[in-house]
């Protein structure tokens, strides 16, 4: 049997290596190819071009391109597509318009994919009136609209501010006969959703159930979640119990916003089994997702269930980030444990986190509050990078104590680092000192604020 080798064969080895990003490996297969008499055509140059854009950039994509004219191949729409999806996904519209120029000038008619990469550009720049006029005057008139051109006209409509327009081309399609896809559905949901209209959102729901297309997990989530950051709890609710009733599966997003909405509307009982639930599903859970059920527990004094899901996190193989270790400290200070706080702080040092200022914050709020207020000031001192939270807290609990004047040092640094402080911490300092009859002093903290008003506008 005679194994005959083809260009075709060439190019499905070269898009497999391509795929999977082992664009070396590709290019050892292109000189072997030519080596036996294989040589490459346009698909072998843009299945290398549409790599290089993905996994290493644009510039190598151009490369490319040049490598291709030299080999005496002529680009195709193809090809071009390729680049100006590139050039759009970063931003690099006047890049774009070259290449369009470009394929004019060579005769190469911009096809429906061309335009669509355009609109979608324009659309990510913040350009819809431009984007509406690529698909009135190039798409509408001269080409057959995709599905995918009606998709991004709705989606990048949604994102501009403009949900009445993308409503308007959503029922333009429904009066043409043009049946929406799921995603245009989903696309369409999703952004009445994050302008909170939810009553359109839900009758866009309903027209989707009568349209035939089944929703999926995303379409539900999304009116749910937008049920919820709406203060709609009931509906939202109904929506969950919908999709439990019709079997969908649910993500760890989707456990995390009911478990929030139930603790926000104090429904505890209901909480603990949707977290039991959560945590006994097959879900694979990222680190957020356990940071999420870790804070709702800690809020509600669960600190044995946070131990317990902490071990779990260790088992599934993941580990803690500054995150969770920041939620277990302070939810450790809020009860009253600082020298666990503290512990925690020192392991969590050891870590080499690039920044525990949050935690460092959580210890020195605590450490005051169990009137360790010295230990505090220690803490303060020695901590090399400071946020304005740092600075009120130590002003707030100095002044408690009665310190004012050591409060008015603290707010002096505060004010040479930039940092904002609020006025009720200023007023507390300065009344403090002149109760205490530090006239002078008080005068010019007074001053120094103000000039540092100054200074900031």
């Amino acid at each position: 049997m005679v194994c005959r080798f083809s260009t075709k064969l060439l190019n499905i080895c070269i898009a497999s290596l391509c795929k999977i990003g082992q664009l070396e490996k590709a290019e050892a297969v292109v000189i072997d190819g030519i080596r036996l008499g294989l040589l490459p055509d346009v698909v072998t140059y843009n299945t290398l071009l549409s790599a290089y854009s993905r996994f290493v950039g644009i510039d190598a994509a151009y490369s490319v391109i040049h490598r291709m004219k030299e080999a005496g191949i002529s680009p195709d729409v193809i090809t071009y597509n390729s680049l100006i999806a590139a050039t759009t996904k970063s931003c690099l519209l006047s890049r774009t318009l070259d290449l369009f120029e470009e394929m004019l000038r060579t005769g190469i008619q911009p096809d429906v994919w061309s335009y669509n990469s355009l609109m979608h550009g324009f659309f990510k720049l913040g350009k819809p009136d431009e984007a509406n006029r690529v698909f009135g005057d190039n798409i509408l008139t001269n080409l057959l609209p995709s599905s995918s051109t009606f998709n991004i006209m709705i989606n990048g409509l949604c994102k501009n501010g403009y949900t009445g327009h993308a409503l308007s081309l959503y029922r333009y399609l429904q009066g043409q006969g043009l049946g929406p896809e799921l995603i245009t559905y989903n696309i369409l949901i999703n952004g009445l959703c994050k302008s909170r209209r939810l009553n359109a959102a839900r009758r866009i729901l309903k027209d989707l159930e009568k349209s035939g297309h089944v929703p999926n997990t995303i379409t539900y989530t999304t009116v749910m979640k937008c049920c919820f950051r709406s203060r709609h709890f009931e509906q939202g609710f109904e929506i969950f119990s919908e999709m439990k009733r019709k079997g969908y599966a649910f993500d760890a997003f989707s456990y995390c916003a009911v478990i929030a909405a139930l603790t926000k509307t104090g429904r505890l009982d209901e909480e603990n089994d949707i977290m039991e639930q959560m945590v006994k599903s097959d879900i694979d859970f990222d680190i957020a997702s356990y940071n999420t059920v870790i804070n709702l527990y800690c809020r509600n004094g669960k600190l044995k269930a946070t131990c317990k899901l902490r071990d779990e996190i260790e088992r599934h193989g993941l580990e803690c980030d500054k995150y969770t270790h920041t939620i277990l400290i302070a939810s450790l200070c809020k009860a009253g444990n600082v020298e666990g706080a503290l512990r925690h702080l020192e392991t969590m040092t050891k870590m080499g986190f690039d920044s525990i200022v949050v935690a460092q914050n959580c210890v020195i709020d605590g450490l005051c509050k169990a009137g360790r207020l010295d230990h505090a000031i220690k803490m303060f001192a020695s901590m090399e990078v400071k946020d304005s939270f740092t600075y009120s807290s130590m002003v707030h609990n100095l002044c408690k104590a009665r310190r004012y004047r050591h409060a008015s040092k603290v707010l002096l640094a505060c004010l040479r680092d930039g940092m904002k402080i609020l006025k009720s911490n200023q007023r507390s300092v300065i009344d403090g000192l002149l109760d205490l009859g530090y006239t002078s002093e008080a005068r010019r903290l007074k001053s120094k604020i103000r000039l540092a008003k100054m200074v900031q506008y």
